[in-house]
């Protein structure tokens, strides 16, 4: 029998806990085994309780999710870490990119697909909506300039043809599944090609693709 994926919750708003409590409780592959309202206990627990996965906030008191994420990265055998945000202005967002975070998905996602993230990362695959994917990028454009643009399109001339293809996928924010359907090709093989693009763009997440990606003036 499969074992459940373990899942930690983190947000300071207990509402949110409580429903994401709920909605995870109901499932017999995950397993809710702690909360926590700030990023300083949410590291602590997540330590004592080793996780499959962490629901992380971004703005929370005493530590927000971004150091927390952070804090996390840098232990030995790290959680995943999916970082939930409603984006409102939030200053953290862009460096939650850069902080090692393994999925970013909006609160107002749709449970079903809230679940498929936490299996699809528990499983070491990383995961991000669309919507998140175009709200980074739309946050980035005001600060897109002809430098950004020849950077990322230099760098992206190191690709090969096929490498090009996937990072255009990554970049409208298919998972490596949907890109081997699309691009008729293995799930093996596009994780690859994934781990290329992060050796050859000198990026450490999918967002980074992505916004080199646009960048480039190819999304």
């Amino acid at each position: 029998m499969t074992s459940s994926v373990r899942v930690l919750v983190v947000d300071d708003d207990p509402l949110v806990r409580s429903a994401l409590g709920l909605m995870l409780g109901g499932q017999a592959d995950v397993e809710v085994v702690g909360e926590a309202a700030d990023g300083r206990a949410g590291v602590a627990l997540a330590r004592e309780l080793r996780p499959d996965v962490v629901l992380m906030d971004i703005r929370m008191p005493r530590l927000n999710g971004l150091d927390a994420t952070q804090a996390l990265r840098a232990d030995a055998s790290p959680p995943r870490v999916i970082v939930l945000t409603t984006f409102d202005a939030d200053e953290h967002v862009l460096g939650a990119v850069a902080a090692g975070a393994d999925g970013f998905l909006l609160k107002d996602t749709p449970p079903v697909q809230i679940l498929d993230a936490i299996r699809t990362v528990a499983a070491g695959e990383p995961i991000l909506s669309p919507s998140a994917t175009r709200t980074l990028i739309d946050r980035v454009r005001t600060q897109s300039g002809d430098g950004r643009a020849a950077e990322a399109q230099q760098r992206l001339a190191l690709l090969t043809d096929r490498e090009r293809d996937v990072a255009l996928a990554v970049g409208r924010g298919l998972s490596n599944a949907e890109i081997a359907t699309c691009l008729h090709l293995s799930v093996p093989t596009v994780k690859a090609h994934v781990s290329r693009l992060f050796e050859k763009l000198g990026t450490t997440n999918r967002v980074q693709i992505a916004i080199c990606v646009h960048d480039a003036g190819l999304s």
